[in-house]
């Protein structure tokens, strides 16, 4: 087997493996708050439980994105040099849910590692060829690992008393996401999932934060249509 296959097999495999991860490791309905010095209850950086269902779509994308380049492309060069770093995402995802399960604090290791790779493979996609399997599933995938790396570094922060509590946490949180995922944007116009995927999650941290803290559910509704109107531009960009 030449290493462009063997490489497509390991992406289809750690695809599989991630996104079974639910089903053989008991699933995760969000950190226990008990396993932070400070307990983190209800945290104000936590998006609203419905916006986790945007995984069934992230996990269906990728394993078509998988399958597709094992059976279609699994030599060419293109698709290849995404490889590495989508497998470097991908398979510690497999194990993320099971050490998020024990330990808040190597969770947020493992995703930001996750993120680094994500984020490695959708610079290195080209930004026309197969779009719809190839740059848009990991657009996708990283926009809402941009989102889910700062929930878990927020939680971990507020958790460990480091800077503030829950609320400043947000507050920083909400700024490192828009940093990061504003950049990412604008340097990846051809892949306007990602900011929607992001703009998706900041929505959800306007429906949880509504009831209680107004200003931070402004500011995140703001943020998310920012990431729109910026996802949006480099959508029409794409098609003229």
């Amino acid at each position: 087997m030449d290493t462009m296959r063997m490489k497509a097999v390991f992406v289809f495999v750690a695809a599989l493996a991630f996104a079974s991860a639910p089903l053989w490791s008991g699933g995760f309905g969000g950190f226990d708050p008990s396993r932070y010095p400070i307990p983190q209850d209800d945290p104000p950086i936590q998006p609203a439980g419905y916006a986790f269902s945007i995984w069934g779509l992230i996990y269906l994308w990728l394993v078509a994105h998988g399958a597709y380049g094992l059976f279609a492309r699994s030599d060419d060069p293109e698709w290849d040099r995404t490889r590495w770093p989508l497998i470097v995402s991908l398979a510690p995802g497999a194990a993320w849910i099971s050490v998020a399960q024990a330990s808040p604090l190597w969770a947020t290791v493992l995703i930001w590692l996750m993120l680094a790779g994500a984020l490695a493979a959708l610079f290195l996609a080209p930004r026309d060829r197969d779009r719809w399997l190839l740059i848009a599933p990991l657009g996708l995938y990283a926009g809402w690992l941009t989102a889910a790396s700062v929930v878990s570094l927020g939680l971990l922060g507020a958790g460990y008393g480091v800077g503030g509590g829950g609320f400043v946490w947000a507050w920083i949180g909400l700024l490192i996401a828009l940093g990061i995922a504003l950049t990412v944007q604008s340097l990846r116009p051809a892949a306007p999932e990602y900011g929607f995927a992001v703009a998706w999650a900041l929505i959800a941290v306007a429906v949880a934060n509504w009831g209680g803290y107004i200003g931070l559910a402004g500011a995140s509704g703001v943020g998310a249509l920012v990431m729109l109107i910026t996802a949006l531009q480099g959508f029409r960009g794409r098609a003229t």
